[in-house]
């Protein structure tokens, strides 16, 4: 298939011919799901904690004697009913992280720019350079693109001008083609790729 070529200026450059195993597949959202539910999974800290009652710090002498009270039987003033006793089934500091093949994730990858394709939400870039690298110059050029919310994905090196650029612009994105991922892909409006990202990830998909 092919996609039109644009300058960052919105001036036509031309056609590139890409993989119909990459941008031409029909999405499904069960991929699509897994894969970024797999990734906010492992982005979690899991470091939630609370202590239980083998945790405080009390007294371990019995409260109050066992019969003759009129009250209710109890050993320990470290039990959830009292205040200041630990919690009872609280949260346990652990790893959310769960497995998924790689099949998967990579078959996710390719869902994920073919979804953006389809939905005609994909703008491939000659080239991420900018003569006057300032975020005035970048918001007027992504304004003549129509792009507002955007994920941009650049080669394997980012340049850095355009990177200080694009940094104060909100809900623009700029990452190398390394850190290219579906939950990015997906939580953005539109996907714009540089010619070096289409040929890094035509080399990667081979």
């Amino acid at each position: 298939m092919d996609l039109k070529v644009t300058t960052l200026a919105g001036e036509d450059a031309g056609k590139l011919t890409v993989s119909e195993e990459i941008f031409g597949l029909d999405p499904r959202e069960d991929i699509l799901h897994r894969v970024v539910r797999w990734q906010l999974a492992k982005r979690q800290q899991g470091t939630h904690a609370a202590k239980g009652r083998a945790d405080i710090a009390r007294t371990g002498a019995k409260m109050y004697r066992q019969k003759g009270t009129g009250r209710a039987r109890h050993s320990s003033a470290r039990a959830p009913q009292f205040r200041g006793g630990g919690k009872a089934h609280g949260p346990v500091a652990r790893s959310h992280e769960h497995d998924l093949p790689k099949k998967v994730r990579a078959l996710g990858l390719r869902h994920a720019l073919s979804a953006k394709a389809k939905a005609a939400n994909l703008i491939v870039v000659d080239d991420l350079l900018l003569q006057d690298a300032k975020t005035k110059v970048l918001v007027e050029n992504l304004a003549k693109l129509g792009l507002a919310n955007a994920l941009v994905i650049g080669g394997t090196e980012i340049d850095a001008g355009f990177q200080r650029a694009a940094a104060n612009i909100p809900n623009i994105d700029v990452l190398p083609i390394q850190g290219i991922n579906v939950y990015d892909i997906l939580r953005r409006g539109t996907l714009v790729l540089s010619k070096a990202a289409v040929a890094a990830l035509e080399e990667r998909f081979k």
